[in-house]
């Protein structure tokens, strides 16, 4: 079988996973640019911590607004004002005068990522349907990529011109490329609507008994995964400076959480052929909790090796399952990237509290928590997928 099936769908499909590096880079700054942006603005580590809840905030607002708009109107235009937004964001975001105004700025940033990110998967799901595994594992392999890239960005920015926002710049200019590799294709129809679809296919299938209890465990798995994950990377920083480190080896500790992550992202490619994916989801959450837990006494570049593996396979792994469990149309897709954002706002929003309040070392049992509860979510995923 050919890697693509036209050379159109090579064209839109390549498009996104440049769309899907650029959306890493911005959300990657955030966590090793936040010292600089607390410092920039005067703000305190608790203070720093509302630009988590705004950028979350602009993420479930993006989520249910791009839902609706693919279904109803062509996907590129969509994806290309949203790609003209987050420049724009990244252009002003160092340039913020207060806090207040940075706020505003990273809610707008934060509503435009996930536009471009739950627009992106689901027109690549449209595009390859019942084939769009492996290229979803891509996908976010691409979106770690780019989250692993965006800590040299902010180091590189600092050593050459000691100027942390030409991180921000160059990252604008790199997203204004996407205009035109957008503009150059019509995008991906939903398969009800295009002659292609097999009644057969699961995108085109009916709602079936137990999709709402389905999605509604999807959407609390991802939840908390995205909060495990945005906490890691978002903090890692701030905990290795609270426990003694020079800020630029700290930032680099995510560079390497992300590193690690990209490989397992590409690992998972071939892996999801050779295994089943509720074995994959059950190894990289064990190593997750084992990583976590072992925290306090590993050397931290270690430990973001493992988390970052740990992480790598759980949500290309969930989104897959999730186009084999039901019918994914650009609302339920949605409704999964509005959970994230959920899990996005809550779980760092209040780590900046904790390490205030209960000293940095609560930070290794909150990440032990969360793996633990997906744990148990995902043995209640399997026990309702199995009784279908």
């Amino acid at each position: 079988m050919p890697l693509f099936q036209s050379a159109y769908r090579r064209r839109v499909t390549l498009t996104y996973f440049l769309a899907f590096i650029a959306i890493g880079l911005t959300g990657g700054l955030l966590g090793p640019a936040l010292p600089h942006l607390a410092e920039m603005t005067g703000a305190s580590m608790s203070q720093i911590a509302l630009l988590f809840t705004a950028r979350a905030l602009g993420n479930m607002l993006g989520s249910v607004s791009v839902g609706v708009l693919v279904d109803r109107l062509p996907g590129h235009p969509v994806l290309m004002a949203m790609v003209a937004v987050m420049a724009l964001g990244l252009g002003l975001a160092p340039l913020s005068p207060s806090l207040a105004v940075l706020i505003g700025v990273i809610f707008v940033m934060g509503f435009a990522e996930v536009s471009i990110n739950a627009g992106s998967n689901t027109l690549l799901l449209w595009a390859h349907r019942q084939a769009a595994g492996p290229y979803i594992s891509a996908l976010h392999f691409c979106f770690a990529l780019g989250n692993m890239l965006a800590p040299l960005a902010v180091v590189a920015a600092i050593l050459l011109t000691g100027r942390f926002e030409w991180a921000f710049w160059l990252v604008g200019l790199y997203s204004l490329t996407l205009l035109f590799w957008l503009r150059r294709d019509p995008g991906p129809r939903p398969p009800e609507a295009s002659p292609e679809a097999a009644p057969g296919d699961a995108t085109t299938a009916r709602p079936r008994r137990g999709d709402a209890r389905l999605l509604g465990t999807l959407m609390l798995l991802f939840s908390l995964y995205v909060g495990a994950e945005i906490t890691f990377a978002g903090w890692i920083t701030a905990y290795a400076v609270l426990q003694g480190q020079p800020r630029e080896g700290a930032a680099l500790l995510v560079t390497l959480f992300w590193l690690a992550l990209s490989a397992g992202r590409l690992a998972a490619i071939p892996l999801l052929r050779l295994t089943s994916p509720w074995w994959l989801l059950l190894g990289c959450l064990g190593l997750g909790l084992a990583s976590a837990l072992a925290m306090p006494w590993l050397p931290l570049w270690l430990i973001a090796l493992g988390y970052g593996l740990a992480a790598s396979a759980i949500f290309p792994t969930l989104f897959s399952l999730c186009n084999q469990l039901m019918s994914m149309s650009g609302k339920r897709t949605g409704l999964v990237f509005l959970a994230s954002g959920l899990g996005a706002m809550l779980v760092p929003s209040l780590t900046g509290p904790l390490l205030d309040g209960a000293g940095a070392g609560a930070f290794p049992w909150l990440l032990a928590a969360l793996m633990g509860l997906l744990l148990l979510g995902v043995a209640v995923l399997h026990r309702l997928a199995r009784g279908r």
